[in-house]
């Protein structure tokens, strides 16, 4: 059991102090600021915890950074397209900051959390007054005081795996919300960056997750996601006799309408009491991300993942066979080091045979510090290319399929949104969580509603309101 430790009651005081004085700082004025997140989730849940505390310390929101006072932005360092992006933005700024001295711009998350990334921001982008990692984002509030008061550049990656409890949140508008239920990474798949930037595993205790449920739902989100990096493994470090089908029964009890939904779980610790869990849980929605990642077994052990692509085929049956409706969805990486065509092409039978209602593929990504990062990889990039858009086909068939099976079915419908379709004005979710536009009288955002599905295309089904 790996040591979890919770932020102590005098640290969080002393954070909230320094919100205070931030607040004072600004003398009355109007401070605004921007934030922007890549990556994951989790992520989107940090940066509402970050909001929270800079609305506590007296910060307006805004969606321009040019409008901004205090520009931050949030990290992902799983694929290089994320990193290249984040640093093409921290660049574009560098003439906003020439233009206005006083604006302060910040990282923090995955990106922020590795060395080589804290010294390049050193030395190449002198914009950047402040950079914290994940371990550190509790402290923000007095790293952000240490810059108000003259320190020029403040960098902090340091931190225990702690978990804060408290932090004020400010969430987004709409019926959805995050919910995070444990941290952390313990797989060390050795493609994956995570468990080098995210610490250990580490669990919130059951009723610090009960009681966030409860006033999400005393505010009225009704489509509440629980996070972590592998929801299966919760519980673990807790040294209590709960894991997270036990977790899910206890949210399940909670009085309301509302739906939960989970992610990221990982194959190897799924199991059928999990199955069966959704099964019995009415509040749990009957939707399933496995990420299989590839189908050939010699893959999946260079991978590190831990299970057979025929144990993982033996999961999905008995979930299908239990729970006939659930939708499925998975992640799958074309042109991992050392995948051959023979590899390949059983990831190919395994997509074909599961028939998954939404599947996410990515080409392999190198990760500098991981154990893939120096695999021998004898493939082209144009031999990844070309089995990478094999897949895409032949899962738009699947899906073309799939999403034409509920032409005429009627369906509960959870309102997330407004849509730029002047046919179909209004966005909701499936239980499955398949989009769908929908058109009709008395439709309000964050509501309920029976509707009929009236045509289907690849990425959206199209509800006339019963």
């Amino acid at each position: 059991m790996s040591q979890q430790t919770t932020v102590s009651a005098e640290q969080l005081r002393a954070q909230f102090g320094d919100m205070s004085l931030v607040a004072a700082m600004n003398h009355g004025r109007e401070k605004r600021a921007y934030t922007h997140t890549f990556g994951c989730q989790q992520n989107e849940a940090d940066t509402e915890t970050i909001r929270g505390m800079l609305a506590e310390m007296g910060y307006q929101m805004t969606d321009s950074p040019e409008h901004a006072d205090f520009i931050l932005f949030n990290t992902c360092a799983v694929r290089e397209h994320a990193e290249d992006r984040a640093f093409g933005n921290i660049g574009a700024l560098s003439h906003l900051k020439k233009q206005r001295p006083d604006v302060i711009i910040a990282l923090c998350g995955c990106m922020a959390q590795q060395e080589k990334n804290v010294e390049k921001i050193k030395k190449s982008y002198p914009q950047v007054s402040l950079l914290f990692g994940t371990h550190a984002l509790w402290r923000f509030p007095s790293l952000l005081r240490r810059v108000l008061t003259g320190e020029k550049r403040v960098f902090d990656i340091g931190g225990a795996d702690d978990i804060a409890e408290g932090l004020p949140l400010l969430r987004g508008e709409g019926p959805k919300a995050w919910l995070s239920i444990m941290y952390g990474c313990n797989n060390f798949c050795t493609y994956c960056i995570v468990p080098y930037v995210r610490g250990r595993e580490r669990s919130r205790r059951p009723e610090e997750i009960e009681a966030e449920l409860r006033e999400l739902t005393r505010e009225g989100y009704k489509d509440i996601t629980l996070l972590g990096q592998n929801v299966n493994s919760y519980g673990k470090d807790l040294g209590l006799e709960i894991d997270f089908s036990d977790l899910l029964r206890r949210l399940n009890d909670v009085p309301g309408d509302f739906l939960l939904r989970f992610m990221t779980s990982h194959p190897k610790d799924a199991s059928r009491k999990l199955i069966d869990t959704m099964a019995a849980c009415s509040k749990v929605a009957k939707q399933l991300h496995l990420p299989v990642q590839s189908g050939s077994d010699a893959v999946l052990s260079r991978m590190n993942r831990r299970y057979t692509a025929g144990e993982y085929r033996e999961l999905i049956r008995y979930a299908r066979e239990e729970i006939p409706e659930i939708v499925l969805s998975s992640d799958i990486i074309v042109g991992f080091p050392g995948e051959t065509e023979a590899d390949f092409e059983e990831t190919l039978r395994l997509t074909q045979e599961i028939e998954y209602d939404l599947l996410f593929t990515f080409l392999y990504s190198k990760r500098s510090g991981t154990p893939a990062a120096s695999y021998e990889d004898p493939a082209t990039s144009a031999e990844k290319q070309a089995r990478f858009e094999r897949l895409l086909r032949a899962q738009d068939e699947i899906v073309a399929r799939r999403q034409a099976a509920y032409q005429g079915k009627t369906l509960r419908l959870l309102v997330d949104g407004e849509s730029k379709n002047p046919d179909y004005p209004f966005t909701a979710r499936t239980e499955g969580n398949l989009l769908v536009c929908v058109r009709g009288e008395d439709i309000v955002v964050g509501s309920f509603i029976e509707a009929e599905i009236e045509k289907t295309s690849l990425r959206c089904l199209y509800a006339q309101k019963r």
